[in-house]
């Protein structure tokens, strides 16, 4: 299974990297402008003072959201899963509850109640708090499937509790932290409209400003170059963490349950930082919607227009979700199950469509459209593509999480009984790793019906959607009026979140 000697099925080699080349389709649009533009005039554009005041800003972002996500997803997710915490379930479904809550939406209810949010402080703040949910999701879905035999040997070798979570489990959380905060990482290199309302530059808003005032102009590539190196770097330096252990076991685990902590004395001290970890990433930016749907001057509620933008959203959401997972199922199953130097490189060039901002990959797809494909230009065809590729990683993940868990023994022996690959597929394979399917179709649901600089460029003239609607009207401070558009994607995105904190996966879900 492992090594570079991997065999690979022949077919689903081919569809996977028919899938790989779609999904660098920007990635080939911003090298080929980068080359064309020429090596002397590409220093000229980087090397300059702004250029490393971009990247400070970046790299000091990524690293500070990375950092405090980890510990805030970690921590919470052990509080709830392994401890006596009162109301365990009630806290599961309000950590995860940011997740409806786009982070620009979370930028705007702070923005719109403070100015003093703005700068690194305020976006290292706000734009962790959008995405603790990414790191808790994975870690309290593993905490739930490790075998409770590991902590009982370590406990009886003499290790204290805080001892054996460093040593014992937190090893065993490598693959759900890392796949966690890989995704944050991501997600803040291509962040847009968030740090657009705090008034932190980095290079995403750099890139959307220089394509706004020319287009394409060759610096705003340069700028793009410049963020798909930081994405390889951070592939790359996942990969070396990650190792090449393996972390499925056969059945399901242990029947008995792992003993919950007692709390004793610091039982306030818990539920205080778990509350106080809900209100400001939940409490604030819907009080702050309240507030401005109920006093807002501007406020008012188009009920034709949020009818029609609703239905728009919610049906790109679907749409995008189904084609973002059934992309990622080859890769990932090849990954998992053929593991060798070829699918993990496949594996790795799948996520840079997500670190690129929304506006490359829209960029990159008119021109593709354009020039090979001028049938599809200005169709929600293309609109759709775009979301598969810039969430191709979220659904890459958590397939790939999910496989990890479901023993490749079973796939085994159904074929041994005599079942075809298909059939194998169908009656072994997808009923294993079903919970975390279901929890990566939701979490690029999530993200689709939420995206917001792509659906600016892409979206067929006339089609809106609640995310382009709220941005019109936040982006000329009618707060009121961008309110019920905001109001309407938490009120979409509940649900769905819902259905994360109520499955009991068995996987990994990020």
């Amino acid at each position: 299974m492992g090594g570079s000697r991997a065999t690979y099925p022949r077919l689903l080699l081919l569809l996977s990297a028919a899938i790989v080349l779609v999904a660098m389709i920007p990635l080939f649009f911003v090298v080929g402008y980068v080359v064309s533009t020429g090596w002397d005039e590409a220093v000229t554009l980087i090397w300059r003072p702004r250029v490393g005041e971009l990247f400070r800003n970046t790299g000091l972002l990524v690293t500070g959201c990375v950092g405090l996500t980890a510990v805030l997803g970690t921590g919470a997710a052990w509080l709830v899963e392994r401890t006596t915490l009162p109301g365990r379930r009630v806290w599961n479904v309000l950590l995860v509850a940011p997740l409806a809550v786009p982070a620009f939406v979370n930028s705007f209810g702070w923005v719109s109640l403070t100015a003093r949010v703005e700068g690194y402080a305020g976006a290292l703040l706000i734009v962790s708090l959008s995405y603790y949910p990414l790191v808790f999701l994975p870690v309290a879905a593993m905490l739930r499937g490790l075998d409770p035999a590991l902590e009982e040997t370590a406990a009886a070798l003499g290790h204290s509790p805080w001892r054996t979570f460093i040593r014992v489990v937190l090893p065993q959380l490598r693959p759900a932290l890392l796949g966690g905060t890989l995704i944050v990482a991501l997600h803040v290199l291509a962040e847009f409209g968030a740090l657009q309302l705090l008034r932190f530059p980095t290079f995403t808003t750099a890139i959307y400003d220089l394509y706004r005032s020319s287009f394409n102009g060759p610096a705003a590539n340069m700028l793009a170059g410049v963020l798909l190196l930081s994405c390889l770097l951070l592939l790359t330096l996942e990969l070396r963490l990650r190792g090449h252990h393996r972390y499925s076991r056969l059945g399901g685990g242990s029947a008995r349950t792992i003993p919950r902590r007692r709390l004793g004395r610091a039982t306030a001290p818990c539920l205080l930082a778990v509350g106080g970890l809900t209100a400001l990433a939940l409490g604030v930016p819907l009080g702050s919607l309240t507030y401005w749907l109920a006093t807002g001057s501007s406020t008012s509620f188009p009920i034709g227009d949020l009818a029609r933008t609703t239905a728009t959203s919610l049906g790109l959401g679907v749409a995008g979700a189904i084609l973002a997972m059934a992309l990622a199922f080859p890769i990932a199953w090849l990954c998992v199950r053929r593991r060798g130097r070829l699918t993990i490189l496949m594996e790795r060039l799948t996520y840079f469509g997500n670190a690129v901002p929304g506006i490359v990959v829209a960029l990159a797809l008119v021109t593709v459209s354009i020039r090979f494909a001028p049938a599809v230009y200005q169709t929600l065809v293309l609109l759709v593509l775009a979301y598969a590729i810039m969430f191709l990683p979220r659904a890459m993940v958590s397939i790939r999480a999910a496989l990890d868990q479901a023993p490749p023994v079973f796939d085994e022996v159904a074929r041994a009984l005599g079942s075809g690959p298909l059939e194998t597929l169908r009656r072994v394979t997808l009923p294993l790793v079903a919970p975390g399917l279901g929890a990566g179709t939701a979490l690029v649901f999530l993200a689709v019906v939420t995206e917001l600089t792509a659906t600016l460029l892409l979206a067929p003239i006339g089609t809106r959607t609640l995310a382009t609607q709220f941005w019109g009207n936040s982006s000329s401070i009618a707060y009121g009026a961008a309110a019920p558009y905001a109001a309407l994607m938490v009120i979409l995105s509940a649900p769905v979140t819902l259905l994360l904190t109520r499955n009991r996966w068995r996987s990994i879900t990020v």
